[in-house]
């Protein structure tokens, strides 16, 4: 699994090879900053920590000045993720992951926070059908009754009601890179993510692929600089 952290910039469309607009969205992806990486003999799972972005200073607490510290940060990252991965040998503290982990062709997940919509109604949040549209109805968009009958008498556990909604952990899964500008730190990937603008997103490989999908049998090659070509396991 290999993965890399990112910032929502928005939505555009572009042309493919048959001349179709293709709705994309431009995330900015990277470079991030691997903070520590995680073995099994030691923590139990292989994983990677990475840092996205930069803040002040300031507003960083000193156990996490202490690590960014340790993993040769200019700066404090502003968004900091695990990623599990099935080897950490390719991975070193210090080094620099871009966006051409990915390639045109690749399907990715993406994981955002959805946004909020503050107090909804039950109609709009749960889809409920309401009442009559005329106006001797009295009940358009109210609750209506809520036990679920004589015998229980009360209202049951998880029964859908108005309350907040949005700002939610969102996957959205399969999306297809169109595109990479490694020049900008840019993927455009087909169709919508989660989010808002400026929100910050994981993107991932896919752990679930169209069928027919041919993956890249490209060798991954480690510099100092970061990580190239990462090859998508079988």
């Amino acid at each position: 699994m290999i993965g890399i952290l990112g910032k929502k910039i928005g939505m555009t469309n572009v042309y493919n090879e048959t001349g179709k607009i293709v709705p994309v969205t431009l995330i900015e992806a990277g470079p991030c900053q691997v903070m520590q990486v995680k073995t099994k003999d030691n923590d139990g799972y292989n994983a990677i920590q990475v840092g996205f972005g930069t803040r002040r200073e300031k507003t960083v607490n000193n156990p996490d000045k202490v690590r960014f510290k340790k993993a040769g940060a200019a700066a404090p990252a502003r968004f900091v993720k695990e990623i599990r991965v099935a080897d950490t040998a390719p991975y070193k503290v210090g080094q620099k992951i871009e966006a051409d982990i990915f390639a045109k062709g690749d399907y990715v997940d993406v994981t955002g926070t959805s946004i909020g919509k503050g107090f909804q109604g039950g109609v709009r949040r749960w889809n409920w059908t309401g009442g009559e549209a005329g106006h001797g109805s009295m009940f358009h968009r109210a609750i209506g009754s809520l036990q679920s009958g004589a015998r229980l008498g009360r209202v049951t556990k998880g029964h859908h009601l108005p309350g907040h909604m949005g700002v939610e952990k969102i996957t959205v899964q399969n999306l297809e890179v169109i595109d990479v500008d490694k020049a900008n730190n840019l993927i455009l990937v087909k169709g919508n993510v989660p989010g808002h603008k400026n929100g910050f997103l994981i993107v991932k490989e896919a752990r679930k692929r169209p069928k027919g999908f041919v993956k890249r049998k490209q060798a991954p090659t480690l510099s100092k600089k970061g990580v190239k070509g990462q090859t998508q396991k079988k």
